[in-house]
């Protein structure tokens, strides 16, 4: 059985990009998080130490978040090693970091990174 503890769309305004305006000025975030845990255990105990909180996650996610970065793909590798570092019930992570309204010319809504990884795999 494989199973996922997901937080779709946090919202975060940060400071992360190439141009200096931007880590000063800052930007809206969209963060969505994957991550396949196995909860077996939870199922039968009802107790949250045979899983993952979510609010640990999410308090996780926004910790990483605060901290500059140049590249959204930075971002996401503090994120995952993050998450992995937190709990061994984490298997694999699928994350999405998306920048709302990239300022360069073109109208374009957002600019994603997406980066998915089992816990074998390393990076």
């Amino acid at each position: 059985m494989k199973t996922w503890i997901e937080l779709d769309a946090m919202k975060f305004y940060a400071h992360h990009g190439v141009f200096e305006q931007e880590r000063q000025v800052g930007n809206h975030f969209v963060v969505s998080l994957r991550v396949c845990v196995d909860i077996a255990r939870s199922l039968q105990t009802d107790q949250l130490d045979d899983t993952i909180s979510y609010a640990d996650l999410y308090t996780l996610v926004e910790q990483e978040m605060r901290q500059p970065s140049r590249l959204l793909e930075h971002v996401a590798g503090r994120i995952q090693h993050r998450l992995f570092a937190y709990s061994e019930l984490i298997q694999s992570i699928y994350l999405r970091v998306t920048k709302l309204n990239p300022p360069f010319s073109g109208d374009v809504h957002s600019a994603s990174i997406v980066l998915e990884l089992d816990r074998n795999e390393g990076f």
